[in-house]
């Protein structure tokens, strides 16, 4: 007698084992493989662009994101701080320049600015100071609600990302606004 081919055999479930064995140490191997074709996270933070949402962010209000390890105040003005900072004497300020030119045009209230002391790098805090833009408490440095220095050791305005608007109410920080240089 022979034996019927329609009924499993012990050889049938060792191949079926062995074959998806093989099969799942093969994906196993592949993984790491394509995984390490990725870049590295280093270089991602050394200049991938960050998009924000600035649907959240009430009027008023200021958010802090990371880009290049550096953080970015994204403030919602208020017209009585726009009014304010176009108010300022230019040849008043240690590093003169225009409120219009440290936003997009016709995006007045989002003042996008890096967060970083011009003095000797410490972070100011926002919605401090005597003019209510930012403080820096390490040696006294305070800029009004547009980035500039206003009084303190800081020689310098809060510097400006390269950012643009992709809508309305989003921005990519990180590329330059080519449509606009």
């Amino acid at each position: 007698m022979t034996a019927s081919s329609v009924e499993p055999t012990r050889r049938d479930f060792l191949y079926i084992a062995t074959g998806t064995v093989g099969a799942v140490g093969a994906a196993a191997a592949l993984v790491p493989l394509i995984a390490q074709m990725n870049p590295d996270a280093s270089t991602i933070a050394a200049g991938a662009p960050v998009e924000v949402d600035l649907t959240p962010i009430a009027e008023g209000q200021v958010i802090k994101v990371f880009w290049r390890g550096a953080p970015i105040f994204i403030s919602h003005r208020t017209k009585k701080e726009i009014e304010a900072a176009r108010s300022v004497n230019l040849s008043s300020l240690p590093d003169p320049q225009a409120d219009e030119k440290r936003v997009k045009a016709g995006k007045d209230q989002w003042q996008v600015l890096i967060g970083i002391c011009t003095h000797l790098g410490c972070i100011p805090l926002a919605h401090s100071g005597e003019y209510n833009g930012y403080f820096c408490p390490c040696h006294g440095s305070v800029y009004d609600t547009s980035g500039r220095i206003r009084q303190g050791p800081a020689p310098k305005n809060l510097p400006l990302p390269p950012y643009k608007f992709l809508s309305d109410s989003k921005i990519r920080i990180g590329e330059e606004d080519t449509a606009k240089v």
